[in-house]
């Protein structure tokens, strides 16, 4: 089936709701012997990559939400329009057991520089106005491969999570004459509770407003907006301790933690200094065997209940021995 994803609009939530029948028969939890992730073995029988040794690959979703070639629809309820955009699978490993966090330091390294390069090729067309880098790891998430991968989705608007952190963060800097960030990474150094990890050029930290038990981010230490901010030392530095918080979630009830990984930057359609760059880890398990569930006042609210203060969250995962 062709891709013709369609958007219509959410008066009340002012957002886009993306529409796309075509991943109704997109691949759900293949046996091994069929993984699309997996390098070609057998000619007649092709998977998504070809034969040969990569780190890191990147290619076009086959199941897209959105596409640069969406063809107008026909005239339809709450504005509906064509769903433009791209979307790209990132396939962290050869392995089809492994975990992000099994990639050396250099390959996490790696994967920061093809996360800020993708951004910035496909914002060169001038469509593109954001794009979010992400990881659903586990079933409990919604996993439909486990063969360890991310996505990339970009957009010919701002999304309403980036352009309310722009907006805030803009406001601070108006009212403050600073980016937020600085700020935040010299408070929480200077109370230290809440940082999991100090590696320098970045750190970890369970922020004072964390929604789930033991959300933890990562952030640089200094003010970025983008990860082609950064300087390879401090994309290098940004992985290692990423490396560690995605170690620490797993080490803490002794399996893998469900989670959904999230890398915000900066919109594209101009220069936004104030804008905090920083990735977001959402841990889906608030106990062994207990999941986070989003119900009534997370869904109908859009305001989160935790069980745990951040700071005894923090202490928890720093008492991980890794």
């Amino acid at each position: 089936m062709d891709a013709r994803p369609v958007m219509r609009w959410h008066p009340l939530r002012g957002e886009w709701v993306m529409y796309a029948a075509h991943r109704l028969g997109r691949t759900f939890l293949p046996p091994p012997e069929y993984n699309p992730l997996a390098p070609t073995s057998d000619p007649e029988h092709p998977t998504e990559l070809p034969r040969g040794k990569y780190d890191i690959a990147v290619f076009a979703n086959r199941f897209p939400s959105l596409t640069l070639t969406a063809p107008q629809p026909e005239p339809g309820p709450a504005g509906t329009r064509a769903g433009v955009g791209a979307c790209e699978v990132v396939v962290f490993s050869q392995s089809a057991q492994g975990r992000l966090a099994d990639l050396s330091d250099e390959q996490m390294a790696l994967l920061i520089a093809v996360w800020a390069d993708r951004t910035t090729r496909l914002a060169e067309g001038g469509t593109v106005r954001s794009v979010l880098a992400f990881e659903n790891r586990g079933v409990e998430v919604g996993v439909t491969l486990h063969h360890p991968h991310g996505q990339l989705y970009a957009y010919d608007h701002v999304p309403p999570v980036q352009a309310r952190m722009l907006e805030q963060a803009q406001r601070y800097h108006t009212e403050q004459g600073r980016p937020w960030l600085g700020d935040f990474v010299a408070e929480e150094r200077a109370g230290g509770e809440r940082v999991v990890l100090d590696g320098g050029l970045a750190l970890s930290v369970v922020p004072p407003f964390a929604r789930y038990t033991y959300e933890t981010w990562v952030v640089p230490a200094r003010p970025a907006a983008r990860l082609s901010d950064l300087s390879a030392d401090e994309q290098a530095s940004l992985a290692r301790v990423l490396k560690d918080a995605l170690n620490r979630l797993d080490g803490l009830f002794g399996g893998r933690m469900p989670y959904l990984m999230t890398v915000h930057q900066a919109p594209l359609d101009g220069e936004y200094p104030e804008f905090p760059l920083h990735i977001e880890l959402y841990p889906y398990l608030r106990a062994p065997g207990r999941m986070k569930y989003l119900a009534g006042t997370e869904q109908g609210a859009g305001e989160f209940a935790n069980d745990k203060f951040p700071e005894v969250a923090a202490r928890e995962l720093k008492e991980v021995v890794l």
